[in-house]
């Protein structure tokens, strides 16, 4: 028995030896036990409880957390393509205000493949030179020059692999 005067069954050893056992005492000493340990039960459900209580709402926090991290995420994203989308319109709006200065009188307001592709656009001389030239250059004079072949190797493999290409074809034809 435990020496806690305050718990039910206790009793001091002069107590014990005066009264007499009998089996009511002895169930009235059991259910007092009982009661003890149910009540120890209860107090450990609740602790129980009280941390599964604790846990959920940990838990309902980080998924808050994952939530808000997720939603500033998606934000800077955004925000980031915004700024892309400012940035291109800018890069636009310049290009625009450049082609129509580089136009200047000739009236041609949009940029097209023939003004960029082609010199002579611009301040250099050299380049207004090499547009108001002929289209293509004049082949050269026949001559020394052109009875030693390209100075290029790469030429001698490239015909040297399309005759072979050839060649299968042609075998290839008669074989069948």
């Amino acid at each position: 028995m435990s020496q806690d005067p305050e718990k039910p069954g206790a009793v001091s050893a002069s107590e014990q030896a005066t009264h007499e056992w009998s089996p009511e005492h002895d169930r009235a000493d059991a259910e007092a036990r009982g009661a003890e340990l149910r009540e120890e039960l209860a107090i450990t459900d609740e602790r129980r409880a009280e941390e599964e209580e604790a846990k959920a709402e940990e838990a309902v926090a980080d998924a808050q957390k994952r939530e808000s991290k997720k939603e500033r995420k998606r934000r800077e994203a955004e925000d980031r393509r915004e700024a892309a989308t400012a940035q291109a319109e800018e890069a636009r709006a310049a290009a625009t205000a450049t082609a129509e200065r580089t136009a200047g009188g000739d009236g041609a307001g949009t940029v097209s493949g023939a003004a960029v592709a082609s010199p002579g656009r611009g301040a250099d001389p050299k380049a207004a030179a090499a547009a108001a030239g002929p289209e293509r250059a004049a082949p050269a004079p026949a001559g020394a020059d052109a009875l030693a072949g390209p100075d290029k190797p790469e030429l001698y493999v490239a015909a040297a692999f399309a005759g072979a290409f050839l060649f299968a074809r042609i075998l290839k034809k008669i074989a069948e």
